[in-house]
């Protein structure tokens, strides 16, 4: 075993075992069997391989929101995690750069005025969104004008902009596609007001982790297995991130 990979594994499996930090909420990156319960995903094939790389069993720690995955950095639930890179988290957490790119944008209600994606940042305008997910975080910071009302879940938050006649529901374009065949007139603004870059991280502090996971997301999207993933598990809406620079 080369001292670089032993490094990782006493690093990112201190008790012999990958931790795996996993957001189940994003249907995207994770699956679960309706009857088994059996996990799967992009998310969890690279989990696996980097746990077969470095020789180690590998412990799924499963999460109902990026928050809560986010918030349990560095409480020793996790080594590895997989979450969006934001600014905030990247204060608790080492992120690789992104594997995948998912694109997010609005929902506007039968009959809205709204035409673009610049024209939601207006004052009265009422937004539903996910709470803590990467696009509340990033309208959090750029919005200048509309409200963010926020609610746990994308199923709560599809729910509450109805039931509220709320003016946009901000969300990942693939979850607005299947909202949109639910509220029959609407329609999704074109465009994205993001990408929202999904990354591997590990908390602070684990340098050598850190870098063997910088090294592992390149090779995974240079040798094709990011593509691989994708295609095996036949999800729309991922595009395989630039390598890094």
């Amino acid at each position: 075993m080369s001292e670089t990979i032993a490094a990782a594994r006493a690093d990112l499996a201190p008790t012999g075992t990958l931790q795996v930090g996993i957001n189940f909420a994003n249907i995207l990156l994770t699956a679960r069997d309706p009857v088994t319960r059996a996990p799967s995903g992009v998310a969890l094939d690279l989990a696996h391989e980097l746990g077969r790389r470095l020789g180690v069993p590998v412990k799924i720690v499963s999460y109902e929101s990026a928050g809560a995955l986010a918030e349990a950095a560095g409480s020793g639930e996790w080594q590895l995690g997989f979450l969006a890179i934001e600014p905030k988290r990247a204060n608790e957490i080492t992120f690789t750069t992104a594997y995948v790119e998912i694109e997010a944008t609005y929902l506007v209600p039968p009959g809205s005025p709204l035409k673009t994606i610049d024209e939601v940042d207006r004052p009265g305008v009422r937004i539903s969104v996910t709470g803590k997910a990467a696009y509340d975080l990033y309208l959090t910071r750029t919005l200048k004008h509309a409200t963010l009302f926020r609610t746990a879940g994308a199923e709560a938050t599809f729910k509450e902009f109805v039931a509220e006649k709320m003016d946009a529901l901000a969300g990942l374009t693939s979850q607005l596609e299947m909202d949109h065949e639910k509220l029959p007139g609407s329609r999704i603004l074109p465009g994205r007001f993001t990408a929202v870059q999904q990354a591997a991280g590990t908390p602070r502090g684990h340098d050598a982790g850190a870098r063997y996971l910088a090294e592992f997301i390149e090779d995974a999207k240079a040798s094709g297995f990011i593509a691989r993933a994708i295609d095996k598990h036949k999800i729309r809406g991922l595009t395989v991130a630039p390598p890094a620079r």
